[in-house]
């Protein structure tokens, strides 16, 4: 294959995931417009956002495997699938059916993409001379278009007509024009590069899933990667939906998308906490969590729209530098043919967040949303102190 073409691959190739990312997050502010208009429950809507998860697991799990045998162009399948997807949200007005349905096959279709996609991608850097820069553009390719999916669906819910059915249709669009413009994208699954880490034998995969500093170091912080960034966009904002009247759509989506630019651009911070001899960049992210979580409580408690952006800053902090730190931590733990799946098992882990709103939105009847987002920052400080206390533990 030619330098060149590899070269110019990778941008298409991440385009993939900043659309697959869109039509993720097109949800979000939409979801106001579902209580608001279509009167849907608002455990009916947390279900419904929740549902993402289902299909978001399998295939994040799966788009690596099957794309090392079939190839990393699956993306472009996934891709159709996201599209799907979009014009079915679209044309669901109000079949919450539909609406399941949809959210299911987004799930898949973004897991194949960010899985498969982010491979892809960096297999595509590495021919081109940049391997390390590959991780760091699937990155920032997801997290714009998370940003963007959330942005561009909240404005059109605030301003256009239809707001159940425009908002939806730029992603479709967009998903079928970078599917155009990866036809000519190299494959790399089977290509020199990809096989000098070929994948390992069925019983070695999990292997760095299995370590003891994993289990018991990285894991506990996983599901605040998604938690906070969640709180931070799915239940904040109706909180204070009478403080911006008229304006919910929107603020919706600025609020998603600030979570979102935030978590991009603490990363560096990340990388900066890091220490090999410590996990500080875990425990620094952890509390910034917990930060964000308290200050959220008295947003709710005050009903302060100023407040919720204020915890929005710290909980996207959190997001990113959570995330971050544990990608950091697998690089240390995972051997170059058992990094893939390890990744993976992370990821998933870290989406089990996304459960967050539904719990909240359950348990609201037994008590306040000030007192449930003060109890979860108390299991968030539990899961910090049990990090600290193994924080030094089998660090080779």
């Amino acid at each position: 294959m030619s330098t060149s073409r590899t070269a110019r691959g990778w941008v298409p190739a991440a385009a993939t995931l900043s659309a697959a990312g869109w039509g993720a997050n097109q949800f979000t502010p939409l979801a106001v417009v579902y209580r608001t208009q279509a009167h849907w429950s608002a455990v009916g809507v947390a279900a419904m956002f929740s549902t993402y998860l289902l299909g978001l697991i399998p295939g994040l799990l799966l788009g690596g495997p099957v794309s090392d045998r079939y190839g990393r162009r699956i993306v472009r399948s996934a891709l159709v699938l996201s599209a799907v997807a979009s014009g079915v949200l679209a044309l669901a007005d109000v079949s919450q059916i539909a609406v399941y349905l949809s959210r299911l096959g987004t799930g898949l279709a973004t897991g194949v993409v960010l899985s498969a996609g982010t491979a892809w991608v960096r297999e595509l850097s590495a021919e081109s001379g940049r391997p390390v820069a590959g991780t760091h553009r699937a990155s920032y390719a997801a997290g714009g278009g998370f940003a963007a999916g959330a942005l561009t669906a909240g404005a059109f819910a605030q301003w256009l007509p239809e707001p159940m059915l425009l908002p939806c249709l730029p992603q479709v669009i967009v998903a079928l024009a970078i599917l155009v413009a990866t036809r000519g994208v190299p494959e790399t699954a089977r290509s020199a590069a990809a096989l000098v880490h070929r994948p390992p034998a069925r019983g070695q995969r999990w292997t760095t899933a299995r370590h003891a500093r994993f289990v018991r170091v990285v894991l506990p912080a996983t599901p605040a990667v998604f938690a906070a960034a969640t709180v931070a966009y799915v239940v904040l904002p109706p909180l204070v939906e009478d403080r911006v009247a008229g304006y919910a759509p929107l603020f919706s989506g600025l609020v998603t998308a600030l979570t979102l630019i935030v978590g991009m651009a603490v990363r560096p911070v990340a990388a900066w906490l890091d220490h090999s001899g410590s996990a500080r960049a875990t425990i620094a992210a952890m509390a910034t969590v917990i930060i964000g979580l308290l200050i959220g409580a008295t947003a709710a408690y005050r009903n302060s729209a100023a407040l919720v952006l204020a915890a929005v800053i710290f909980l996207g902090a959190g997001y990113g530098l959570t995330l971050a730190a544990g990608l950091k931590e697998i690089e240390r733990l995972a051997p170059p043919r058992t990094m893939h799946s390890t990744v993976s098992v992370y990821h998933g882990a870290t989406y089990t967040g996304f459960l967050t709103p539904l719990l909240l939105t359950v348990t609201a009847g037994f008590a306040s949303y000030p007192a449930l987002l003060a109890g979860l920052a108390a299991v968030g400080l539990l899961c910090l102190a049990f990090t600290a206390r193994h924080s030094r533990f089998r660090l080779s």
